[in-house]
This record gives C-alpha cells, structure tokens and sequence, in this order.
C-alpha cells in the first residue's frame, strides 16, 4: 500500500501532474482571504487551513471536494477531529495492552468500531459516487488506481477494501498534521516580526508583486523553508512516534527484547539543549547552510535529532509533499497580507488533540493587502 502511494500519490511525477489542482485550491485559497480583507472581516487561521489542506488532498486522491452545502465537508472534518482523538486511545491500547487486558480494563472497542463504522459510511459514498460519476477531464486520481486494482485479479497490486479504508485514515492524517504545522508558523512569524521581516524580503525579491507564490519558487526560498523546518521542530504535530521491535538487540548496554513496545518522544528531542543551540528560540537561521558541503554536514547532523516526520524506512512518505504544501501556503498569506491581532502577541499555550500538538486557542487575525496579483494556474503559467 505505501508503495503504491508513494508511486501514483506522492512520488515526484505524480506531484508534478497534480501540481495544477494544488495551485487551483491555493487561488482559491486567496482569493477567500482578499475577499475577508476588503470587509475587514477576521480569519480563523485554523479553520481556513483545514478546509483548504482538505480540499487539496481530496482533489489529489479522489478528484472532488466534499461539498459544504450540504454538509459533507463538515461531517468530513468531524471525523478527522474524531479519528484523532481515537488514534491517542488506541496508542495507549497498543501500549498496555496486555497490562490493560489482565485487569479487565476496556479497550475502546465501542468507540473503535463507532468512528468505524462512521468511516466506513463515507467511504461507500465516496466509492459509489465515484464509480457512478468518474470525472473524465480530471484524469485518474488516487481512488481510481485503488478500485481499478481491487477489481483487478491480475493487478500488480493487490488491493482489499481495508486497504482502500486504511488510504482514507491516512489521509485523514495527512489534513490535520499539514493544517496544524500551517496554524503554528504563522502564529511563530506573528510574534518575531524579525522574522517576518526577513520572510517578507525575500519574498518580494523572489517572487515579486505581480503573482502569487507558486510551488516552483519553493527551492529558490531558502528562508520560507528554515521557517517550515523550525516550525516542525518546535511544534511537531505528531510529539510521539510509537515503534515496534523486530528483533531482539542491545542498546547502551540494556537488553531490548523481540518485540518490546517503544514511544519516542520527538517533542523532547527537537527541544534538547544538549542538542540545539537556544532550543526553545523560534530561529530559523538555524536551518540555514552556506554551501552544499554546509547542507550536506546539516543532513547527516540532524538526521537523528530533527524527527518531525519520523526517520528511515518508516519516516513518513508525504513529508516532501508536505513541506512543498505548508511552505507555499504561509508564502501566501504573508507575501500577500498584513494581519492585525488582538493584542501584541499571539497566546502560544499548546494542546493534546488525539495524537495532534495544536493551539489551545484559535488564532484569528483580520487581513490586510499588500498587493493584488494577477492570478493564473501554475501548470498553465509553465506551457
């Protein structure tokens, strides 16, 4: 199943044939908040970059918005919220399982099989729209490839509708920890305006005034992708990543047995001061490499103390998908909007969500132009 995500889903040639619909939502994106601008009205950071990740990632995978007409991009994000919440449940249930087991304690089961079942309703819908109403000038999205191999007896893939299911949890996944890293860098810009500063410089001088950011600048703003890794640093959006062992070994002198249960806590790493200079400093400069040989010796530094995606063969397979998502949407906001806040800084105080670190309370601001561009679709600017 991860191979074929990573092949038809988030690998370098399936990101660069949906690079349009990305660019499409992004203007849409903008165009909401220039709109919320020109009535002076306020943005809720959080909600807006939710409902934005989704429409992407939905477009990406299954060629269609959920509607909010009718409610179905509400009940979808409710089920996000949900999932996430269960997931906190049932690492705990993986955790102590046996513990839990010899004293008779439930194992969320009710509420397991619930989400489950709410889950499972959605995704009937979902097949049999899109099995009904294919969209043939969208090309084969994500879902097409996963029927297409679930009725196919010869498919080099062999697909189940558990897998079909367990696409729709990742993708769920993939909404909140995007929308959630988006929601606490711009909440970081906001209360180091030497950092918006130099964001905002670099900005006008890559892309100028005449267009919005699009996903092709990204490798040329180098500051924009310091901020997103710091951002990831301080504020992982998943703190804990629960592992298994495979096979019996020693570490530091201590005996691991087969299959011993271990969480690590990434949240405590990337905030180590033995570790990082300042670590609780929001300082993207850190990030920063002054030659190749520089970047180089960064990677091989960081690989074991910067783990917001995890590391190795189980790190996650969208964190480049990722990255290019979050660094273009805080590209727009900040290129093309100053904020006005309640108050002079932004309330930092972080929650649990399920297995999500966010805001414990919603940041809204109420934008203001700096610029109207002349909007295009980024595949279209490339013929």
């Amino acid at each position: 199943m991860k191979k074929l995500m990573v092949t038809k889903l988030l690998g370098p040639q399936a990101q660069e044939q949906s690079r349009g619909i990305r660019a499409d939502e992004i203007n849409s994106f903008y165009g909401k908040l220039l709109n919320k601008a020109r009535k002076k009205e306020s943005v809720d950071v959080g909600k807006e970059a939710m409902n934005l990740v989704n429409n992407i990632m939905c477009m990406m995978s299954m060629g269609r918005r959920f509607s909010e007409e009718d409610g179905e991009a509400e009940r979808l994000k409710g089920l996000v919220t949900e999932w996430s919440g269960l997931i906190k449940r049932m690492l705990l249930a993986v955790l102590f399982r046996r513990q839990l087991e010899k004293i008779g304690i439930s194992l969320f089961k009710n509420e397991i099989m619930r989400v489950s079942n709410r889950c499972d309703e959605m995704l009937e819908r979902v097949l049999v729209g899109h099995k009904e109403e294919p969209d043939k000038d969208q090309g084969k999205d994500m879902m097409d490839v996963l029927l297409a191999a679930y009725e196919d007896k010869k498919a080099e893939y062999k697909i189940t509708i558990n897998h079909i299911k367990a696409f729709f949890e990742l993708l769920f996944g993939a909404i909140d920890t995007s929308s959630t890293t988006i929601l606490w860098a711009m909440a970081e810009i906001i209360n180091n305006p030497n950092v918006l500063e130099k964001l905002r410089k670099e900005l006008d001088s890559i892309v100028g005034k005449t267009r919005l950011i699009q996903e092709t600048d990204i490798p040329n703003l180098p500051y924009l992708q310091a901020v997103v890794k710091e951002t990831l640093r301080l504020h992982p959006p998943g703190p804990l990543v629960p592992r298994e062992f495979q096979k019996e070994c020693e570490i530091g002198g201590f005996y691991i047995p087969e299959k011993t249960r271990l969480v690590v806590n990434v949240y405590d790493i990337m905030r180590d001061p033995d570790l990082w200079v300042d670590p609780l400093k929001f300082m993207p400069e850190r990030f920063l490499a002054s030659s190749k040989s520089g970047q180089e010796d960064e990677r091989k530094e960081k690989v074991l103390k910067y783990l917001p995606f995890g590391s190795g063969r189980r790190g996650c397979p969208g964190s480049a998908l990722g990255y290019m998502v979050v660094g273009t949407v805080i590209g727009v906001i900040v290129h093309g909007f100053e904020w006005r806040i309640d108050g002079d800084k932004v309330n930092m105080e972080e929650v649990m969500e399920g297995v999500i670190l966010t805001m414990a309370h919603p940041l809204k601001f109420t934008p203001v132009t700096r610029y109207v561009p002349c909007l295009r679709n980024e595949t279209e600017s490339h013929i």
